[in-house]
């Protein structure tokens, strides 16, 4: 008999590793836009609707571990120094805070939201269809923001 097959690994750690070196080798600002739940650990004086996002520049964090699991790093909030702990499963996007360039991931219940800047362009949000067939990419060049 064969054994098992293990589940795929997920490719969200991945993609956060590769963007984050992108935004550093360009000299840009990583920054994490954070899903907060009760296993996220986060000054809760910074949390707005269940949200936070976090500077990861080189100069804003200490002892930054990223793994396929969870993002641990220390950071001053407020001057005062905080130990953070993010499970990968909730990162919502990271991106550049200079360009707005980066990259969403799709929520626990399975929807994203893209805002597209772009002359003529709106607000875009992609539902993840129910038949299993993969939604069509928005056109032009987007860019991530914050959608509150």
């Amino acid at each position: 008999m064969a054994a098992p097959t293990p589940p795929p690994l997920s490719q969200q750690p991945y993609f956060l590793r590769a963007l984050y070196e992108w935004c550093v080798d360009s000299g840009l600002t990583p920054y994490l836009s954070v899903r907060v739940d009760h296993r996220t650990r986060v000054p809760q004086g910074f949390v707005k609707d269940g949200q936070i996002v976090l500077n990861l520049g080189p100069s804003a964090v200490r002892n930054l571990n990223l793994d396929n699991e969870w993002i641990t790093f220390s950071a001053r909030f407020g001057g005062v120094s905080h130990a953070i702990e993010v499970p990968v499963a909730n990162i919502l996007a990271i991106y550049s805070r200079e360009t707005g360039e980066g990259m969403s991931f799709a929520s626990e219940a399975g929807i994203g939201a893209i805002e597209q800047n772009t002359e003529g362009a709106s607000d875009v949000v992609i539902d993840a269809p129910e038949d299993g067939e993969p939604p069509k990419p928005p056109r032009g060049r987007p860019q991530l923001r914050v959608v509150k």
